[in-house]
This record gives C-alpha cells, sequence and structure tokens, in this order.
C-alpha cells in the first residue's frame, strides 16, 4: 500500500484532493496534526516518508518543499507555478503526454495551471496536427469561479458584507502577465503568447475558457478541427462533444462537481469558438492531480475520481 502526504492540506486544492483519497483503499494517507502542518522538520519528515507527496503551496513554500524531499523514491506532484516550465518536471497534463511511460519513472510531476488546461486541451491538438501555425496570434477569454482564488477570495465573496463590486464578473491579469501564459504558449507549441483575459465570476466553482479563432487562422475547416478533437482525445479524462450547448447557452456550471473537462466547437465557418468546460478544482486542480497520481500507481486514470 502506498503513503501519500498532502503538504498543504488545509487548502482549497489539498482539501478537495483528501476529499478524493478519504475513500481509496490502495493508500495511506499521512497526516500532521494542525500545530505540526507549518513546522519545518515535521514536513521534512513526512515528504521523505512518503511514496507519493502533493505540494498544495504557494510558489515559494513549493519551492521549498520540493528541496526539503531527499528521498530519491518520493514522487512529488506540485500544484503550484514553480515548477511548470521546468524542463526537469513532468508537465502533467496525461492527455498531451507523448510519452506516458515517463510516469513509470518520473519523481517530479507539475500539475498544469486551470486556466491553462482549458487553453492548453482546446489549442495544443491542433499546432500539432498543423491545423494552427505557432505563430498564429491567439486570444483566449476565461471564466472561473471564484474558489480558484483560494481561502482569502472564497471568504471575500461569502462575508455578509461582500463588497457590491463582487456581484458581477471581474477581469483580472490586465497587465497581460498571468503566471500561467508562460506554460500556456509552451505546451500550445505557440511562438507568442495569447491576449488572455482571466474572469472571475461569483459562483463558488467551474470553468468556461473559449478561444475564437477566424477561419482564415486554421488550415482547414471546422470539421476538420472536430475530426482532431475526436482522434486526440480517445482515453483520459477531456471528451469532446458535439452540440454540447444548453439551447444556446454555454454556462461555465455545467461541469461542476466532476474531474473531467468537456471540450466543443461552435460559431460558424468563418468565426469559430473552440470552448473547454470543467471544475477549476476538478481537471483544473485537484482531479488533474490525483489523475497523475493514478498514472504513477498504474491504475486507471479516473480511479477515485468523479467522471
Amino acid at each position: 500500500m502506498k503513503k501519500v502526504f498532502i503538504d498543504g492540506s488545509a487548502g482549497t486544492t489539498g482539501l478537495r484532493i483528501r476529499e478524493r483519497l478519504a475513500d481509496r483503499s490502495d493508500i495511506t494517507l499521512l497526516t500532521l496534526s494542525e500545530e505540526q502542518r507549518k513546522d519545518t522538520e515535521a514536513r521534512k519528515e513526512m515528504l521523505n516518508s512518503a511514496d507519493i507527496a502533493f505540494l498544495c503551496l504557494p510558489d515559494a513554500a513549493a519551492v521549498e518543499a520540493a528541496a526539503l524531499t531527499d528521498d530519491p523514491d518520493t514522487v512529488i506532484i506540485d500544484t503550484s507555478t514553480a515548477h511548470r516550465t521546468n524542463p526537469a518536471w513532468l508537465y502533467g497534463f496525461p492527455e498531451l503526454c507523448e510519452n506516458k511511460d515517463a510516469y513509470k519513472t518520473t519523481k517530479r510531476i507539475a500539475n498544469p495551471g486551470c486556466h491553462a488546461s482549458g487553453f492548453l486541451a482546446l489549442i495544443a491538438p491542433l499546432t500539432r496536427v498543423g491545423l494552427l501555425m505557432p505563430d498564429t496570434a491567439l486570444t483566449c477569454f476565461s471564466l472561473t469561479g471564484y474558489s480558484g482564488g483560494g481561502k482569502k477570495m472564497i471568504a471575500e465573496y461569502e462575508a455578509p458584507d461582500a463588497d457590491v463590486l463582487l456581484s458581477a464578473p471581474r477581469m483580472y491579469g490586465i497587465s497581460q502577465k498571468h503566471k500561467h501564459l508562460p506554460e500556456m504558449a509552451k505546451f500550445a507549441g505557440l511562438a507568442k503568447d495569447p491576449i488572455f483575459c482571466p474572469i472571475v465570476a461569483p459562483f463558488y466553482a467551474g470553468m468556461e475558457v473559449t478561444v475564437p479563432v477566424f477561419a482564415d487562422q486554421v488550415k482547414g475547416s471546422v470539421n476538420d478541427i472536430k475530426d482532431a478533437y475526436r482522434t486526440f482525445y480517445q482515453s483520459g479524462l477531456v471528451h469532446f462533444a458535439d452540440a454540447a450547448d444548453e439551447s444556446g447557452f454555454f454556462s461555465a456550471a455545467a461541469m461542476t462537481g466532476r474531474d473531467d473537462m468537456q471540450i466543443t466547437v461552435t460559431g460558424n465557418d468563418d468565426r469559430i469558438l473552440l470552448v473547454a468546460r470543467f471544475d477549476n478544482l476538478g481537471k483544473g486542480a485537484s482531479g488533474s492531480a490525483i489523475q497523475n497520481m493514478n498514472l504513477v500507481l498504474g491504475v486507471p486514470e479516473d480511479t477515485g475520481l468523479n467522471v
């Protein structure tokens, strides 16, 4: 039985991972008391005692935790931004991994960002088959629930005297320097960052990522895009769905509570909309982290997940 430790189990991502692992009979969950969870030596002991350790920490703390882990057999799955573009770490988006055998040997896995997951699921297949060129200038609009901002943002939105500005969607990352941009460009195979417009809205969880493209940007047709998705996503937790709207609407809550992702194509022959929907805490965070763990363990990818 494998031993698993969650460093940062009190955070939003860590709590969801712990919830998903609670009924697993194939692992033993290592825990620290409330008094010990910020004790460096206690954390170091747990990190090096675990077969698999999840880092659900801010970037600087994740770098520190990785440095504390000196047992060569401990597999680290980092949910922070810290290691995502580090070539020494496996980028943990299994559906985009060209060699899943890497999961059998790797000891360092960087979990993708939530916004990045939707963007990459839509764009990486198209650049790989040549339907989009690396120099294509793209725009990404991404709507997320407020749980993605962690405990502080959750408390702000759920406070009885919440600021009236929180009652409507709010755009952020307006300097075009969002921390997900480097991984979005790198793993989509793009030569430049997309224009990225993330928006947080007053609902707890759910995500809808949209990439609009003009027909003359695509080296093929709408049907070619659909066929590419059907071919690319035959296994894993990303699924292509045709005509997935709800009577002309797309709700960002469609996949709330789930750990998989739905992608679809809409629009018309001139202006095409590529849309990914998932839970920002599911396939956007905790669900994908557990999917990565399952591949390390050699069990079905959806074990213990809500799909």
